[in-house]
């Protein structure tokens, strides 16, 4: 698996127009000068590529593989190709229906999970998403970021015993403005 550094990732968020500088007004009610989509990037398969070898070597001794829907799920399937990994979807809501489960997967107990997140900022979504996987019996102590807003979620994830590994920061990409 080759490496990718920052430099390459950066360039291919950009180059995709998933960073995106001006005025905007955040889902948490926030106004920022940046705004990151990752889907804009994921929906390109080269540019996933490079997203997936990114996070792959932060994958470490984990066991499976985990992330909440929609915005994860492109970047775990990816990561889990390269990987080898099995991985598992964490539903937003659990389902109505059938197994009322909230997440789609198998998580043993006891097995080493990294959480994929395509997107931080205060760190609400993917403690939840922490919750359920621990919840289920498994051990999360990572979540490995494409881009952390900076914005809190490095505390936050702190707070409940997680180390955050942001692939890119927010100051980064403020950075390669130009």
């Amino acid at each position: 698996m080759r490496a990718v550094d920052r430099g390459e990732l950066i360039e291919a968020l950009k180059a995709s127009g998933a960073v995106r500088f001006g005025q905007f007004t955040l889902a948490s009610g926030q106004t920022s000068d940046i705004y990151v989509d990752i889907k804009r990037a994921w929906s390109d398969p080269a540019r996933l590529r490079v997203m997936a070898a990114a996070l792959a070597s932060h994958v470490g001794g984990a066991d499976r593989l985990a992330g909440m829907e929609l915005g994860a799920v492109p970047l775990i399937v990816a990561t889990a190709l390269l990987t080898g990994h099995p991985y598992a979807v964490v539903r937003k809501a659990a389902k109505a229906h059938g197994t009322q489960q909230r997440f789609e997967g198998e998580v043993p107990s006891g097995a080493r999970v990294v959480v994929l997140e395509d997107v931080t900022t205060t760190g609400g979504s993917v403690v939840e998403t922490v919750q359920v996987l621990r919840d289920a019996g498994a051990i999360v102590d990572r979540v490995v970021v494409v881009v952390d807003r900076e914005a809190g979620a490095r505390e936050r994830l702190a707070a409940v015993g997680v180390t955050l590994e942001p692939l890119v920061t927010l100051s980064e990409l403020r950075g390669a403005r130009s």
